[in-house]
């Protein structure tokens, strides 16, 4: 089945005649350019925040599937709604600043975390021409901005004056430095098979079934994962929050908003991962010919978000040593293997 339409094709058709009727205007064009970008923001933005309240509802009725409880069921159908509730509750309640706190940095730190998040989707392609940025270094840029999210934790921590968001701050940054490397070096491998830095292109090269590097590079997907995991500190490896330990941790005296940002933050990640092990490891928008390529890219990251929330409810929390070895004394190490043993098949080959 062919596209009926193509969504790029229709925004910029869109945005070509708004630029012509700007310039009847006679107002500059760099202005029309501005505008233009917070049009785009503002679109991503809100199909974010749908999809974050949806996943919200998604996650606690799964969970209470996993747990045999009922879960939210009151506010909408099947506690449809009760995202938009919890979502009025944090906007009504007071948002409490610490006494002896860095102001300036305290108040920074929720909109860099969300900030990191966002701003990876520019170069994230759902569709063969559906992408913000087709960036030639997509993959590399996506890496590099998510990777900021950890300084607005650190904030968070450093500026609150409390020792428990300190130390889940310092864990952070900790869990940072030792997943960053085994989960970039299995990115690498699949750089190498597919040649380029460029998300569209790595997916098109995915084009048949067992080219998808799934299958091709198991080994990669499974470093990947688990250290993406990580990278978003969703359980088993959300050592930063700890709740048994430091009562959530770096957003502890976070409240009200702020505390909201920070939530809509870790689910925006959540889906930023889901869609980079679309991209890189399950073909992408390919699928079998009877659903537009939109659907298949939004299947495959439905599927791996279920499995992402099913991880949680599932394993029981890491101690810190045994976060630490895991990323430095396994992950790691086997990252290099594979890059190793691919190098060697790409030279025989």
């Amino acid at each position: 089945m062919k596209y009926i339409y193509d969504i790029r094709l229709i925004f910029d058709f869109v945005f070509s005649l708004g630029a012509r009727l700007w310039e009847l205007t006679g107002l500059p064009l760099w202005l029309y350019s501005q505008i233009k970008i917070v049009v785009i923001g503002s679109i991503l933005l809100g199909v974010i925040s749908l999809a974050v309240m949806f996943l919200i509802w998604l996650e606690r009725r799964l969970s209470a599937h996993f747990q045999s409880r009922i879960g939210p069921n009151r506010v909408g159908w099947q506690g449809s709604l009760q995202a938009v509730a919890d979502i009025v509750k944090l906007l009504a309640k007071e948002n409490i600043t610490p006494a002896n706190a860095d102001v300036v940095v305290y108040l920074l730190a929720p909109m860099v975390v969300f900030a990191a998040a966002f701003m990876a989707y520019i170069a994230l392609p759902v569709a063969p021409r559906l992408v913000v940025n087709n960036f030639s270094l997509g993959i590399l840029y996506i890496l590099s901005i998510s990777s900021l999210g950890v300084i607005g934790i650190l904030m968070a921590g450093w500026s609150s004056n409390n020792k428990y968001s300190l130390i889940g701050g310092m864990r952070s940054a900790a869990q940072m430095i030792s997943y960053e490397i085994p989960l970039v070096l299995a990115v690498l491998s699949v750089i190498m098979m597919a040649g380029s830095l460029n998300l569209s292109e790595i997916v098109a090269s995915q084009k048949n079934f067992f080219d998808w590097h799934i299958f091709r590079q198991p080994l990669a997907f499974l470093i990947y994962f688990v250290a993406a995991t990580a990278e978003i500190n969703r359980l088993p490896f959300d050592i930063p929050e700890a709740e048994s330990e430091l009562t959530a941790g770096f957003h502890t005296e976070y409240s009200g908003i702020r505390f909201g940002i920070f939530f809509l933050a870790e689910f925006a990640n959540m889906m930023i991962v889901a869609s980079i092990v679309t991209s890189l490891f399950l073909g992408g928008w390919h699928g079998f010919g009877f659903l537009p390529p939109i659907a298949w890219f939004l299947i495959k990251d439905a599927f791996t978000i279920f499995t992402l929330i099913w991880f949680r409810w599932t394993f029981p929390r890491f101690r810190m040593d045994q976060l630490m070895n895991l990323g430095w004394k396994i992950l790691t190490p086997l990252a290099l293997l594979n890059i190793f043993v691919t190098g060697i098949r790409m030279f025989i080959k």
